[in-house]
Formats: C-alpha cells, sequence, structure tokens
C-alpha cells in the first residue's frame, strides 16, 4: 500500500454461535486505493463489509476511519463519517423514483443536503453513473444493471470517503462489464478509496492496486494481485489440494 492509510482494520471478529465467520482479520485500505476482498464463496467476505459498515456488530478487534475507531457505531453513524455501501442483492427503495432515491441519501449523508439546493447534485450524480435523464423512472423500470447504477449513485450521494462494493460487477454481460469497470475505475480517477468484494478476476486484475484473500473467516494471502492469486494457499482454497 502507497500512501496513509485511510481504513485500518485490525484483528476483527465476529463469532454466529459456534461458527467463527471472520477470524482475526486485518488490512488496510490506502487514499485512493483499490483493495480487492477475495474468497470463494462462504470465505466471510460479506461480513467483513457488514462489520465496517456497522451492519453487525464485531466480537472482537478495532476499524479506524482515518485513524478515528468506528467499529462498534451503527450504520447511520458510520455512513456520515464517511462509508458507503453497495449490497450483494441490490437494494434500491421502490417505492421511490431513480432521483428520489438519490435525494434522500443527499438528505441523510455526510452534508445533508435537501430540498431545492439538491436538485442540480442529483441530477449530476445521475449523469455521473450513467442514469442521466432517468431520474423519473421506478427502480423496476430499470434493467439489473441500471439498478445497480441507481444504487451507486445513492452510495455516492452520501459522500463517502470509502466506498465499499459488494459484487457490484457480478451478473453483468461482457458490454455491461466493461462499463462497469470503466465507471469504478474513473471513480478512483477522481480519488475515492474502495474495498471491492469481487468474483470478476478481469475486474480485480483491471482495477485492483492490491488484494486480500479470505478463506473460512481468516486472511491467506495479501498483496498484490497477481501474487496473492499464485499463492499456493490461495489455489488450493478456489481448487483443492490436487491443483495446489
Amino acid at each position: 500500500m502507497s500512501g496513509a492509510a485511510l481504513l485500518q482494520v485490525d484483528g476483527l471478529t465476529r463469532r454466529f454461535g459456534g461458527l467463527v465467520a471472520v477470524d482475526g482479520v486485518s488490512f488496510a485500505v490506502g487514499e485512493g486505493e483499490i483493495l480487492g476482498l477475495l474468497g470463494p464463496n462462504g470465505s466471510g467476505k460479506t461480513t467483513v463489509l457488514n462489520l465496517i459498515s456497522g451492519a453487525l456488530r464485531h466480537d472482537a478487534g478495532q476499524v479506524a476511519l482515518a485513524g478515528e475507531a468506528i467499529h462498534g457505531l451503527p450504520p447511520h453513524r458510520v455512513a456520515r463519517r464517511g462509508i458507503a455501501r453497495t449490497f450483494q442483492l441490490v437494494r434500491p427503495l421502490g417505492s421511490l423514483t431513480c432521483r428520489e432515491n438519490v435525494a434522500a441519501a443527499l438528505a441523510f449523508g455526510r452534508r445533508r443536503v435537501f430540498g431545492t439546493g439538491a436538485a442540480a447534485e442529483i441530477e449530476a450524480l445521475l449523469d455521473r453513473v450513467g442514469l442521466g435523464g432517468r431520474g423519473d423512472a421506478l427502480p423496476e423500470a430499470l434493467t439489473y444493471i441500471d439498478q445497480k447504477r441507481l444504487e451507486l449513485a445513492r452510495a455516492l450521494a452520501l459522500g463517502p470517503r470509502l466506498l465499499l462494493l459488494d459484487e457490484w460487477l457480478a451478473g453483468l454481460n461482457p458490454t455491461e462489464l466493461r462499463q462497469g469497470i470503466e465507471l469504478v475505475a474513473a471513480l478512483r480517477a477522481q480519488g475515492m478509496a474502495i474495498l471491492m468484494v469481487e468474483h470478476v478476476m478481469d475486474a480485480i486484475r483491471s482495477l485492483c492496486d492490491r488484494c486480500v484473500v479470505m478463506n473460512a473467516g481468516r486472511v491467506i494471502a495479501q498483496g498484490t494481485v497477481e501474487a496473492a492469486l499464485a499463492d499456493p494457499e490461495v489455489v488450493r482454497a478456489y481448487l483443492g489440494d490436487d491443483d495446489a
């Protein structure tokens, strides 16, 4: 990681009864960096995002944003400190238009922009993600990628310093995937730090500066993308002992 750590995760642990879903996980995300959080299904990646964003309470460990502890805070307070996220299953506010979805995020985000003062920002955010001119549409009228674009616009409306993307590029066709990669790359070019859970290796190789690989709740490798993916323990986690 080059530069100062924006997000620092140390010894993060979460148990569900006798299952340790996240087991002493530690890593950092630098200012303006894209860090990939990888691993087989069930390895604990989304649970880590839930712990960082406040959706789950941790059992042990620490999370700090810009040197300020945020572990244990509820989601709305984490968001106001500067972390926004998308979800593995898209969650637009279905009864609201695209414009109203973004307006809700602006009103409850870090700057609390609302009313007529928010109108120009809403249109700019929709245009930024490729939904210009679609402000009056309801989420159900959007394609799958456009619903993802809407959720991203809503996350950006919170004014985050760190964006958490949970398989945001999953399920897209090749053209949509290329557009999605270009959009994420543009966010990084504008200085945003991103922690992304992803299985699409083309996206990981195109976007990520480094990656952290998990298996069974633990970090098994971290470093440059190529070095981490070539680690024998990572190969074993994905393909089994015969291929390691």
